[in-house]
Formats: C-alpha cells, sequence, structure tokens
C-alpha cells in the first residue's frame, strides 16, 4: 500500500469539495481549483476527510495512488493558505520592479524583460533583489517561478543571474592563469 496514498486529508471549515465523476473541484477563502482524476482511481469523501481508493495493485494503480492524493492535498492546501516560492536576483545592477501587474527585471540584456503574470498567480517585491511568486495552485506557481528564473539562470562563475530561494549554485574556479606552462 502507497504510505502516501492512504493517508486521508482533511477538509478543514471553509473548504467546500464537489465531486463529479472524476472531476473535483475545491472551493475556499482563497479561490476555487477544478482538476479532472484518473478515472481509474476513486476519491470518496467520508465524514470530512477524502479518501483516494485504487482498484488494484496493478503497477500503474500504485504510480497513479500517491499522486493523485497528493494533487488533491495540494489543492485544499492552495485554497486555505495558498502557496509561495521565493526568487533571489543576484548581479550588479541586476533588479526587478512591479509595472501594475507585470515583473519588469533588469538582469544585463539590452532591453528590460517583462513578465505577465498568468490568471490566479501575483508577484511581490520584497526589494530589489528578492521576489516572490504566490498563488494558489501550486504547479502553476512552480512553473511560473521557473520560467523567471530561466530568464536569466545563475552562472558558475560569479553566481550572477535569478536563483531560487536558498538554492545553492556550485562555483566553479576561473582561469588559473600560466602556471608552468610554455615560456
Amino acid at each position: 500500500m502507497s504510505r502516501i496514498g492512504r493517508l486521508p486529508i482533511p477538509v478543514p471549515d471553509g473548504v467546500d469539495v464537489t465531486l463529479e465523476g472524476n472531476r473535483i473541484t475545491v472551493k475556499g477563502p482563497r479561490g476555487e481549483l477544478t482538476r479532472e482524476l484518473t478515472p481509474e482511481l476513486r476519491v470518496v469523501r467520508e465524514n470530512g476527510e477524502i479518501k483516494v481508493e485504487r482498484p488494484s495493485d496493478e503497477k500503474r494503480h500504485r504510480e497513479l495512488h500517491g499522486l493523485t492524493r497528493t494533487l488533491v492535498a495540494n489543492m485544499v492546501a492552495g485554497v486555505t493558505v495558498g502557496f509561495r516560492k521565493g526568487l533571489e536576483i543576484t548581479g550588479v545592477g541586476y533588479r526587478a520592479q512591479l509595472i501594475g501587474q507585470k515583473l519588469q527585471l533588469n538582469l544585463g540584456y539590452s532591453h528590460p524583460v517583462e513578465i505577465d503574470p498568468p490568471s490566479g498567480i501575483r508577484f511581490e517585491l520584497e526589494n530589489p533583489t528578492r521576489l516572490a511568486v504566490v498563488g494558489i495552485d501550486k504547479e502553476l506557481v512552480g512553473h511560473v517561478a521557473a520560467r523567471v528564473r530561466a530568464t536569466r539562470k545563475p552562472e558558475p562563475y560569479k553566481g550572477k543571474g535569478v536563483r531560487y530561494a536558498g538554492e545553492v549554485v556550485r562555483r566553479k574556479a576561473g582561469k588559473a592563469g600560466k602556471i608552468g606552462g610554455k615560456k
């Protein structure tokens, strides 16, 4: 039995879960999320909890069991507390600013890079070098954060670029110079 898949998902007060066939809708104080689940597994709501049940011990069913439970749990967590992914900008002259809802990044290119947030996502700036992607859909928050990071990935020599908060970038030594070479 899947250790993650067998755990029940508690439904807090103020969260409404609707099951219609293989579609689940979760409404909460922060918003509403809908997802199509695989029809092979059963999602059951009983006495304030959601349980995911698999029909057999086949490999595919075992694979989907924990995944489905985690997706539903993330939906419940998203509509109650939400998700946040922090980013740090390192480099001389590299900075971010908000222009309305858009994020404008100055990352050493000849032009500023502008990123429009998709619906349900917003950017928060702590200071010009620290920002966060905030939303209720964990998958979308991670995707947008990855898009922002991809505008200028951290390079290994000086560490300049956009990185996730707390990400460790392996540094490389630069040129060693002329040591022991031809004269």
